[in-house]
């Protein structure tokens, strides 16, 4: 029976291809029991503004010796930041309305203190409420793990029993054909080049920001405009 299996470190509103690579596995696995980076994904992303891309950045601290579900958050302001920005800058999109009542319990209604568990919270929100995606979805914390890189992911994946392995293209410089191969387990490079481009505010148009972007744009047609839907 084939098992097509995704994993991934937990990303802050990530952009449309994260949510892609989700649709696309049978199960996905959010890996933060590794090192954290600052200034990464992991805390920021990027929004469509009047005056071009803006980051909407999480303070973390700057303590890069610590693992991605260890980081916490203690200074909560913000959370009312980022959601002013949001409305700022996307109130007067078609579906924003639709989705205001989510978000907003996300970002004023909730208090966030760990960053791992804010990231998966949204992820699988937009996930499941919004996208409708059924994959199931696990966390590399419920393994016993050791070594690195492709020492880990690949006990991890016979684990799960997969005989797929999705992957976006940034683990190519340790990842390879062959030694999934020799694990019986095929290995599926993601391709993000082909994405159509949708009714977007502020031109010029950018694929590279949060998919709140293309959900307060185009609500229930965002998935026309994501690869792995049709």
């Amino acid at each position: 029976m084939s098992k097509i299996v995704a994993i991934s470190q937990s990303n802050y509103i990530p952009w449309k291809g994260y949510f892609d690579m989700i649709n696309m596995a049978d199960e996905f696995v959010f890996y933060d029991d590794v090192q954290y980076t600052n200034q990464d994904w992991r805390d920021r992303n990027k929004i469509k503004t009047l005056k071009g891309v803006e980051w909407l950045s999480i303070p973390t601290g700057k303590n890069q010796n610590r693992l991605i579900y260890h980081v916490e958050i203690k200074d909560h302001n913000w959370q009312k930041q980022h959601w002013g920005k949001i409305l700022h800058n996307y109130r007067m999109t078609p579906y924003f309305k639709e989705y205001k009542e989510l978000f907003e319990e996300i970002y004023l209604n909730q208090i966030w203190s760990n960053l791992s568990e804010l990231n998966q919270h949204i992820i699988k929100k937009i996930s499941i409420d919004i996208l409708d995606i059924k994959t199931k979805f696990n966390d590399s914390r419920n393994f016993t793990l050791s070594g690195k890189k492709e020492k880990r992911y690949i006990p991890l994946l016979k684990e799960l029993e997969a005989t797929e392995y999705l992957s976006g293209p940034s683990a190519k410089n340790y990842l390879t054909n062959e030694m999934m191969k020799k694990e019986g387990i095929k290995l599926t490079w993601l391709d993000y080049s082909n994405y159509s481009e949708y009714r977007q505010q502020f031109p010029p148009f950018r694929h590279d920001v949060s998919i709140l972007d293309l959900i307060f744009n185009e609500g229930p047609n965002s998935k026309k405009y994501m690869m792995s839907f049709h």
